[in-house]
C-alpha cells in the first residue's frame, strides 16, 4: 500500500526567528531582511530583493528577534561577488553620466526644475530622473535629448522637497541627522501655529528646516504645548496680580511664569499659581 509523502511547505514569516537591518546603498535607513541560513556579520555587503530589483546593501544590525510575525520580510539572497560588484560600478557610471547629461540639457532648455539625483534601473533598462519645481514642467524635448543620448527608457518623477531632504539627508540646526531621512516614518502637516502655541520666533531661518518647510520637530512636543498655555493669559492682555492690575508682556510657557508689565511701569515675573484665576474678560490663551 502506498502512503501519500507529504511536502514540507515552504517557511514562512511564523518561522523566521531572526531578521537583520540592510542598509541599501544608496539609502539612508536600513530596512529589516530575513538572512536564512547564510552566516552574515555587520560590514558584509549582501545582494538583497526590493521593489526597485536586485540592490547592493551592508549589513548593518546583527540578528534582531522577529516581533513581526505579520509582516513580511524580503530574503538576503548571497553575499556580493565581483560580478555583483562591477554591476554595481557600471550602474553607478551610468547614473553619473545621465545626471551631468541631464543638467547640461535643463540648462541649455532654460526649464524651471531642479535635478535632484538620478536612479538607474538595469533589470528594467530605465533610469528614473528626480526633480523638484514650482509647478508643472514641460520636459518633452528633455526626455527626447536624454533617451537618444542613452539609448534606454526614461522617466521624469517630480518630488516635494520634504521627500526629497529625506532621501538626500543632512543635519539640521540641532546639529543631528534630519529626523525625515534617519527614523521619522511619515510626513504630518506642520503648522505655523504650532511655532507660536510653542513661543517661537517667527522667523524663518529659525523654525524651517533644510527643505525650507517648517521642521517636523515643532509637532513632536505640540499636545504638551496644548495644555501648558491653556490657562495663561494672551500676550498684551489685561490681568491682575498680586501687585495690581497690569499687561501681560510675555508668558513663559514650560516654567509656567507670566512676565507682566504693571501701572507703574514697573515688570514683574508671576507663577501661574500666584495670579488669580482667569476671568473671561482676560482672555486666557487658546491652544
Amino acid at each position: 500500500m502506498n502512503t501519500a509523502v507529504k511536502e514540507t511547505p515552504p517557511s514562512t514569516n511564523q518561522s523566521v526567528r531572526f531578521v537583520i537591518g540592510v542598509r541599501i546603498l544608496d539609502q539612508v535607513k536600513s530596512a529589516l531582511y530575513n538572512p536564512g541560513d547564510l552566516k552574515l556579520k555587520v560590514g558584509k555587503t549582501v545582494m538583497v530583493n526590493t521593489d526597485q530589483g536586485l540592490k547592493m546593501g551592508v549589513i548593518a544590525s546583527n540578528k534582531l528577534p522577529n516581533f513581526r510575525q505579520d509582516s513580511t520580510f524580503n530574503r538576503v539572497l548571497r553575499l556580493a561577488n565581483d560580478n555583483d560588484i562591477q554591476a554595481e560600478n557600471r550602474r553607478l557610471q551610468v547614473e553619473e553620466k545621465a545626471k551631468t547629461l541631464s543638467s547640461n540639457k535643463i540648462a541649455e532648455l532654460k526649464l524651471p526644475m531642479n535635478l535632484s539625483r538620478v536612479v538607474h534601473q538595469p533589470h528594467m533598462n530605465k533610469t528614473i530622473f528626480f526633480f523638484t519645481a514650482e509647478g508643472r514642467v514641460d520636459f518633452r524635448q528633455l526626455i527626447r535629448d536624454l533617451a537618444s543620448n542613452l539609448r534606454h527608457r526614461i522617466e521624469m518623477r517630480q518630488v516635494g522637497v520634504r521627500d526629497e531632504a529625506k532621501v538626500i539627508g543632512g543635519y539640521g540646526v540641532c546639529g543631528e541627522t534630519l529626523c525625515c531621512s534617519t527614523w521619522l516614518p511619515d510626513f504630518t502637516p506642520v503648522t505655523i501655529k504650532m511655532a507660536k502655541n510653542q513661543g517661537l520666533a517667527l522667523n524663518p531661518s529659525k523654525i524651517s528646516g533644510v527643505c525650507g518647510r517648517l521642521m517636523c520637530c515643532l509637532q513632536y512636543e505640540h499636545d504638551n504645548y496644548k495644555v501648558l498655555i491653556k490657562n495663561l493669559p494672551r500676550v498684551n492682555s489685561q490681568i491682575q496680580t498680586p501687585d495690581g492690575p497690569g499687561r501681560t508682556l510675555k508668558n513663559e510657557i514650560l516654567e509656567q511664569r507670566v512676565v507682566v508689565l504693571l501701572e507703574d511701569e514697573s515688570v514683574m515675573t508671576y507663577h501661574l499659581d500666584e495670579l488669580p484665576k482667569p476671568q473671561k474678560s482676560q482672555n486666557p490663551q487658546k491652544p
